[in-house]
Order: C-alpha cells, then structure tokens, then sequence
C-alpha cells in the first residue's frame, strides 16, 4: 500500500474500483461536504495546463481545501527535491506534481510522507485515464470486456492505457506507423483493419515530427462506422481536427464528447481523499 500515485501500478484494481467508489459519492454530494477542510494541497503546474489544473483546484477548493500554486520551473534548481519535500511536509497536506520529467515525481514521492500525485508528465498521466476509465464505467457496465483500440504514437498517452489495460484486464491494441509502437501491445499499420471488432477508439495528438508518417492514421466517420455498434471515440484532449480525428467523426455522436471530462474533478477529487486516507 502506497499514499503516492506516480504510475498507475501504484495502485491495484480493487483499489482503482474503490475511488470510483468515492467518486461515485462525490458525484452525488452523499457525505462529502468539507472532506479536505483544513487541508493545503500545493500544485505545481505550468501556465499552458488548462484542464488539469482547473479541474485539481475547483474539487480541492470545492471540498473545503486550499491551494498554494507554483510553476513546474521552482523544483528546477540546485536544491535537491529531498529538501523541498522535506520543507513543504511542515505546512501541506499533499503535494500535485505536473512536471515533464518523471524523476522529478519520483524522487518527490520517495522522499514525501505526504501524498505525491502525478498529474502529468512525459512519460504517463496516471488521473487523466483513471478518470476516462471512470467515465467509461457510466456508458459500459463491463468495460473489462471491452476491445480498446489506441490510435497514436508510444508516449504518455499511449503509456498510460497499457499501463490501464494491465491493470484493469481489457484488451488494447495499437494502430500506428512501424517505429511508434508501443511495447507488449499488438500493433497494426492499417486503419481499416485495426478498427474492427474495438469497442473503445482512444488518440493521442500526433508529435510535430511524426506528423509526415502519420498521414493516413486520422480516425473519420468512415472508419468509426466499422468498429462494434455501441463503440465510442474518445480522444484525449487537446485534440487537433484534421490531424487525428475528422472534422465529421468529433461532430458525430461516436465522439464521446465535452462533458465525459466533467469526472476529472470528482475522480481527482477521490484521489486525493483516498490517498490522504492511507
């Protein structure tokens, strides 16, 4: 048992089922007035985040939480992180890390008695597919059954739905060009192959450098049309139109739209109560 979430390994299934548990009463307000009063939680978070950190700070705040905010930059100096954790433990409750190198979070959660959260780096973004998991729940009461089918290039998108696939049970595959693929995952090089028999269609946004190999991998309402009837195309945010998806499949109804996002607040929220329970 850990109180950090740095990978999705950190936790286990049942463990993952239980915050959607808490979740599940966040969502509904049954008992969950002032579940972080008194709490202070500091984030660390760069200016370009938008979702993220909107959604970490109205569920600390709406929970009777507060938070102190610094850039990503302030734990890039000579002072070892050992001794910036060891500080910050004296007047915070939880620390919420977005960071692009994952060292920085681990040597953060190795060294913290207090929670450590990963909210994004290079290498994976742990509470983003939670809470699409989470989401998932609400359209499929047997998403462990389901055929998930990710779109995009081997990155911390792509990293963190293996990591989900290994941890909850599903079956993932990949489609991409040869050279992005992602490790112990199945991978085609054609769409229209790929998309048969998937459930759940998950992209990436395509790397600036990758975008020349890429041509040819945008999922349309062609190719939506001939996954499992029900299937659903979640990309994560930001996506680009006319990049990975179509202009025609993000307004269809296949597209699993803005407000599936709206649980970030409550499953992050969950996060946080249930590691600071530990």
């Amino acid at each position: 048992m850990t109180n950090k979430l740095v990978f999705m390994k950190d936790l286990s299934k049942k463990e993952i089922y239980e915050i959607f548990k808490i979740a599940d009463r966040l969502v509904n307000k049954e008992g969950t007035a002032g579940l972080l009063s008194g709490r202070t939680v500091v984030l660390f978070f760069p200016e370009s985040s938008i979702r993220t950190r909107v959604t970490f700070e109205k569920g600390i705040q709406e929970l009777g939480g507060k938070t102190i905010l610094f850039p990503p930059s302030a734990l890039d100096k000579k002072e070892s992180i050992e001794d910036v954790i060891g500080y910050l433990e004296n007047w915070t409750d939880a620390v919420v890390v977005r960071h692009r190198d994952i060292n920085v979070v681990k040597n953060m959660a190795q060294y913290a008695d207090i929670p450590v959260i990963n909210a994004m780096t290079k290498e994976n973004h742990p509470c983003e597919i939670i809470t699409d998991l989470y989401a998932l729940s609400k359209l499929y009461k047997d998403i462990e059954n389901k055929k998930f089918l990710f779109v995009g290039a081997r990155g911390n998108i792509g990293n963190s739905w293996r990591a989900a696939s290994e941890l909850i049970g599903f079956e993932l595959e990949q489609c991409c060009p040869a050279g992005y693929e992602l490790e112990n995952i199945k991978a085609y090089t054609n769409m229209e192959e790929a998309i048969l028999g998937k459930d759940i269609i998950c992209t990436d946004s395509v790397p600036d450098n990758a975008k020349a190999d890429f041509k040819g991998y945008q999922i349309t309402l062609k190719h939506m049309k001939k996954a499992n009837k029900g299937a659903v195309l979640n990309p994560c945010p930001p996506f680009f139109r006319g990049e990975e998806v179509s202009e025609d499949v993000i307004k269809s109804d296949f597209f699993v739209g803005y407000k599936f996002k709206k649980y970030l607040v409550e499953v992050q929220q969950a996060i946080l109560c249930y590691l600071l329970e530990r």
